[in-house]
């Protein structure tokens, strides 16, 4: 698929890109990264995600302030080279310096990466008739909310999840509570409201759970920021996983067990509807 990267403001094709060996990104994961969605050449939510863009920085003490600059080089890169449907991938790290050292350098010389790349949209079929899902243990930090580069307990998760032939793992703690997926979030529907781990250090923010919980509200849905537990999975009537990418995905098996009648429930495919009129009002 074409995509274009720039790298500290130098456009280039994604497979030329190259990045300094000593990049503290590469070395530590001492970096912070987005994904946006781009929909018939307009970015979603593109303030929503540098907010959170900018607090992740801030949460690091990363001294990237050019965010209105960043966006600028977003747009360019979007219109110049004609994106229609595709994603945005953002990524600041400390950046390079002439050896190894946990400390931060001084002075810190950030380096700002992004690329646009076409996006060919395979899950719809999926958001019609929902996906298969399992449950791993949480490995990752306590600082979740963070939407760091250190993924590797999420890339562990993902891969056992492919293994188990499931779109996605979702994440529990050792006293069963659920949290969300390892690049998702997760919603369920139980005695008739609909819930989702609150915005803790243990969860990401996402931008689209964010959206989602608005969409309900406009819609008159009883909403409730709590966690589910492994315990509540055989009586929950509905689950969805939100996302860039993912959207509104309905799950319809946990496990070995399944969801409800294992169909999308009604409670989901209202919400899809709405977000759908959202984008489509773009």
């Amino acid at each position: 698929m074409r995509a274009i990267a720039s790298v500290n403001g130098q456009c280039l094709p994604l497979a030329e890109a190259r990045i300094p060996a000593l990049d503290r990104g590469f070395l530590f994961g001492d970096a912070v990264y987005e994904v946006i969605r781009v929909y018939r050449g307009k970015p979603f939510l593109f303030d929503e995600h540098l907010v959170r863009l900018r607090r992740s920085l801030e949460a690091i003490h990363l001294p990237y302030s050019d965010l209105e600059g960043l966006r600028r080089r977003v747009l360019r890169v979007i219109h110049d080279y004609g994106f229609q449907e595709a994603t945005i991938y953002i990524q600041i790290t400390r950046g390079a310096e002439s050896s190894r050292h946990h400390v931060f350098p001084e002075p810190a010389v950030p380096l700002e990466f992004f690329y646009v790349e076409e996006f060919h949209d395979s899950l719809e079929p999926w958001r019609q008739h929902g996906v298969k899902v399992i449950t791993h243990p949480d490995l990752r930090w306590k600082r979740c909310d963070i939407k760091s580069t250190n993924l590797l307990p999420n890339v562990l998760a993902a891969q056992a999840a492919r293994q188990a032939g499931a779109y996605e793992a979702l994440l529990y703690q050792a006293d069963g509570t659920l949290l969300e997926g390892s690049r998702t979030s997760c919603f369920g529907v139980l005695d008739g409201k609909l819930l989702t781990a609150p915005a803790t250090p243990s969860i990401l923010p996402g931008i689209t759970r964010a959206l989602v919980l608005r969409l309900a509200r406009e819609q008159g849905i009883a909403v409730e920021e709590r966690v589910l537990r492994i315990n509540d999975l055989p009586y929950v009537a509905e689950l969805f996983l939100t996302g860039t990418t993912s959207e509104i995905l309905p799950i319809i098996q946990v496990d070995d067990r399944l969801v409800g009648d294992g169909r999308p429930g009604p409670i989901t495919q209202r919400l899809q509807q709405a977000y759908r009129q959202l984008v489509q009002a773009l």
